[in-house]
């Protein structure tokens, strides 16, 4: 019985013993804070460095993803002016073989085959800069860095159209509309080559840009150009591709 009513006082003082020794240790670490501001003050100081220093660091993170968003959007755009360019002057050409008979003289025609052979070349020359050679390893080591490996599709569009250009002759050859049809297909050939590097509706699921993806990713638009290659060199015959300085002099 003594000891059952003795049990309510035992854990009052327990209870208060404790909250004593709290007390005790908050006076403690106060007085030592005291005692010690200078390391205190540090330490604090150390804290809002690090947390200034993360969200800075995340700050910069941002800035950098915006910086590459903008160098994209300015390349997708000057990649667009150049295609548009193309496109414009691939159908000239393609007018301009079409209606080659038409032409009031030798000199009238051969001056406008030379301003399409100089446009188309170099459109073929400023579309290097978005349009790198393809396995630059496997051929031309001889050659400036810009010329080894092959030509990707979409430049090599552009290079077919101009040796049409070049054969075509006022008279005789293929048909007028033959040779403007040829020019045609490398026309889209060169279209669905820039839709798949600035089509809109991919941009956020494509990791990767054109100039970094892999061959097999390339393989239908480079079997289309092989395939233009071998109709150009039947239409033309003793045409020798590959081996003509590119650059416009």
């Amino acid at each position: 019985m003594s000891s059952g009513l003795f049990s309510p006082a035992i854990a009052s003082g327990k209870s208060m013993a404790q909250t004593q020794g709290v007390a005790m240790g908050l006076d403690s670490l106060f007085g030592w804070m005291q005692n010690h501001i200078e390391v205190v003050v540090a330490i604090l100081s150390a804290i809002v460095a690090l947390v200034g220093a993360f969200i800075s660091r995340r700050e910069t993170q941002k800035q950098r993803a915006l910086q590459l968003e903008n160098l994209r959007h300015n390349v997708d755009s000057q990649s667009l002016a150049w295609g548009n360019a193309c496109i414009d002057v691939l159908n000239r050409a393609a007018m301009f073989a079409r209606t080659r008979q038409h032409q009031n003289n030798d000199a009238s025609f051969f001056q406008q085959r030379v301003n399409m052979m100089l446009a188309l070349s170099s459109l073929v020359e400023r579309g290097r800069l978005f349009f790198p050679n393809i396995d630059p390893a496997s051929k031309g080591s001889e050659k400036e860095g810009a010329y080894r490996g092959s030509r990707p599709p979409v430049l090599d569009a552009l290079m077919l159209a101009y040796y049409e250009v070049e054969a075509l002759t006022r008279q005789g050859g293929p048909t007028a509309d033959n040779s403007a049809d040829f020019i045609d297909d490398c026309r889209r050939l060169l279209v669905s080559e820039l839709q798949a590097h600035l089509d809109p509706r991919r941009r956020d699921t494509v990791v990767d840009r054109y100039d970094d993806q892999r061959m097999d990713n390339r393989s239908d638009a480079i079997e289309r150009a092989n395939s233009l290659k071998t109709i150009l060199k039947s239409r033309r015959p003793g045409i020798v591709l590959g081996e003509r300085k590119e650059t416009v002099q």
